[in-house]
C-alpha cells in the first residue's frame, strides 16, 4: 500500500459538501452493519452539514477534517462534555461525536491524526478524558479504538418492545 499526502487543518464552510457526503457514508454504513442504528431521513446530511459549520464558533465544539490534494477525505466533530455539575463532580472531558474516513484513505494513518488533532484541542480546553461511542457491530472501529488505547467504559443496550411505528 502506497502512503497519501494529507493534510488536517480546521473545518471550513467551503467543506460543507464533502461533510454532507462523508455523513451520509457515515450513516448508510452504520444502518448497513446493524438495522437497529437509525437511518437518516431525506436531507439529514445536509442540514448536518450546515450544524457542523455553523458552530465552528462555539468554544465548546471542534472539527477538523483531513484533505488530499484539496479533496476532503476524512472528518472528526468533538466537543467538551457537559456532565451536569449539579450532579456529578466536575471533569474536564472531551466527547469525539464522529470520526469518518473515507473507505479509499483508511489504514494510512488519516483516521489516528484526526483524533490526535482532536486531542490536542481537548487538551487545550482542559480536558482530562476523552469518550465516544462506537458501534457494537462494527469490528474494524472497535479495533481502531482499542489501538489507540480506547478501554470500554459502559455497554449501550438495545431492546425491541414493539410499540408503534410511525416512522416512515
Amino acid at each position: 500500500m502506497t502512503s497519501t499526502t494529507y493534510s488536517i487543518r480546521a473545518v471550513e464552510p467551503q467543506d460543507r459538501a464533502a461533510i454532507a457526503r462523508l455523513w451520509q457514508a457515515l450513516s448508510d454504513y452504520h444502518v448497513q452493519i446493524d438495522a437497529r442504528m437509525p437511518a437518516p431521513v431525506p436531507g439529514a446530511a445536509d442540514r448536518y452539514a450546515s450544524r457542523l459549520i455553523e458552530r465552528r464558533d462555539d468554544p465548546h465544539t471542534c472539527a477538523f477534517v483531513a484533505e488530499v490534494d484539496n479533496q476532503v477525505v476524512g472528518y472528526i466533530l468533538g466537543a467538551m462534555l457537559d456532565l451536569h455539575p449539579d450532579l456529578f463532580k466536575h471533569l474536564e472531558a472531551g466527547y469525539i461525536a464522529d470520526i469518518f474516513v473515507d473507505p479509499a484513505y483508511r489504514h494510512q494513518g488519516i483516521a489516528r491524526d484526526l483524533v490526535n488533532t482532536i486531542n490536542r484541542w481537548f487538551i487545550d480546553q482542559g480536558a482530562r478524558y476523552v469518550e465516544w461511542q462506537v458501534a457494537a457491530a462494527n469490528p474494524g472501529g472497535l479495533h481502531f479504538w482499542e489501538s489507540i488505547g480506547g478501554k470500554p467504559l459502559m455497554i449501550r443496550m438495545h431492546l425491541d418492545i414493539g410499540g408503534d411505528s410511525r416512522a416512515e
